[in-house]
């Protein structure tokens, strides 16, 4: 079975959120991710990943692989903020990495 470890960014985004449909459906797709269907999800560079998520504003979630079953959740956002979303991903990763 897959694991996802999380940023403190990422549970403080997914605690922030208002919409209570969209974070179901987070949580719901990432524990269909846990069981190996993580859907569509495309890479956006730079060893990190964005899993989309048909709802609401179009919430994404950046994660990174970390082994051969671990992720490492970097934080979302939605598609409105996306190209800000990616930069911090890609900055948390460099910072989570040393």
């Amino acid at each position: 079975m897959i694991s996802f470890q999380r940023t403190s960014e990422f549970d403080a985004w997914l605690k922030a959120l208002r919409d209570p449909i969209g974070k179901a459906r987070i949580i719901s797709r990432i524990r269909s991710a846990e069981a190996g269907n993580f859907g569509d999800c495309e890479p956006v560079g730079e060893g990190v990943s964005e899993m989309r998520i048909h709802c609401g504003p179009g919430y994404r979630v950046y994660y990174s692989r970390k082994g051969d079953v671990t992720y490492l959740l970097l934080c979302g956002g939605n598609k409105s903020t996306q190209k800000s979303d990616i930069k911090q991903a890609k900055a948390l990763l460099k910072g989570y990495e040393g």
